[in-house]
């Protein structure tokens, strides 16, 4: 994803559509705005359940601290959310 946009004079920005259809952002999606050392960067506020990313990666961290079974690789990680992406209807959407 190495799209290029142009600030407005009102400050606004386009999210590319490609960029946004990748990501499954819709219109009416809210973002966090977090300063970074070498400028922005957009996090969605609240994810489909309602609940923040922070809030997410938080119950992350909770279930994988406490997981006692032999290490997975990442296409493992990877097949099993394509997997449950495919059962639920999505197209990656939180």
């Amino acid at each position: 994803m190495g799209a290029q946009t142009t600030m407005s004079e009102k400050g606004q920005v386009v999210i590319p559509k490609d960029v946004r259809d990748a990501l499954g952002f819709a219109p009416g999606q809210r973002f966090e705005v977090i300063r970074t050392g070498r400028g922005v960067l957009l996090q969605p506020s609240a994810m489909k359940s309602g609940r923040s990313s922070e809030e997410l990666l938080h119950e992350i961290r909770k279930i994988t601290a406490s997981y006692k079974g032999p290490p997975v690789t990442i296409d493992e990680m990877n097949d099993t959310v394509a997997a449950e992406w495919a059962k639920s209807g999505t197209r990656g959407e939180w």
